[in-house]
């Protein structure tokens, strides 16, 4: 008698693990699918863009390109994505492309359109907001907060290897190595060093009126 009582709580045990456990995946699969709609609309809205301008001078062709890029690697992201986390990764691309697509229209003075959600990231990275130019290794590097003929690659601003890139125009691309490789070298870390020290960034979570300027000549936690 007691083992049948043993054998029956075992079963109900199993039974219940079974169910919380199929509960669990399919609560996991709705998530997945909810962040694959979002991220959906995204992209929708990104292709949309991307297909609908073209580029007139140097600054809003190389945004132009930079969303397109953006869009086809949400794309490829959200096809392999298996769990929410990697679906909302893909959302993020996709929102960086919009924010290509903003930079684009400014710089073909064109209504930049409705407000991007924003990030942690790209708010303690802040916004370039003086012009300046730099010569590093024999060669010059230049910084905006508006796009012009000399600084024709935009940047939505957020960390780029634990380290923050501000918002902004810039005469070339100079992160992505460290963007794609996760590292930053002593290139990279010379201009970055080079273009911010001294350089003050608006962080845009303050409120209107009330600015607050972080100066990235003494990043904190940061070596050069």
């Amino acid at each position: 008698m007691g083992t049948a009582i043993v054998l029956i709580v075992l079963a109900a045990i199993v039974i219940g693990a079974i169910f919380a456990s199929r509960a669990q995946a399919a609560a996991r699969q709705r998530q997945l699918d909810d962040a694959k709609a979002e991220t959906r609309r995204w992209m929708e809205r990104l292709g949309g863009q991307v297909l609908q301008l073209a580029g007139t001078n140097a600054a809003s062709k190389q945004a132009l390109s930079d969303a397109s890029e953006r869009y086809h690697a949400a794309g490829s992201q959200l096809e392999q994505a298996q769990t929410p986390e990697q679906a909302e990764l893909a959302q993020e691309t996709a929102l960086e492309g919009l924010y290509y697509i903003r930079a684009a229209r400014i710089a073909m003075d064109l209504d930049p359109g409705p407000a991007l959600p924003g990030s942690e990231e790209r708010e303690r990275a802040g916004a370039v907001t003086e012009h300046r130019t730099v010569e590093i290794d024999g060669q010059t590097y230049e910084t905006s907060p508006q796009p012009g003929e000399n600084t024709p690659h935009y940047y939505p601003g957020g960390e780029v290897a634990g380290r923050p890139v501000p918002r902004g125009w810039y005469s070339t691309p100079w992160w992505k190595p460290a963007l794609v490789g996760g590292a930053w070298g002593l290139g990279a870390a010379a201009v970055f060093g080079g273009l911010f020290g001294g350089l003050f960034a608006e962080t845009p979570s303050t409120s209107a009126g009330e600015a607050e300027y972080v100066g990235f000549d003494d990043p904190d936690g940061f070596d050069f």
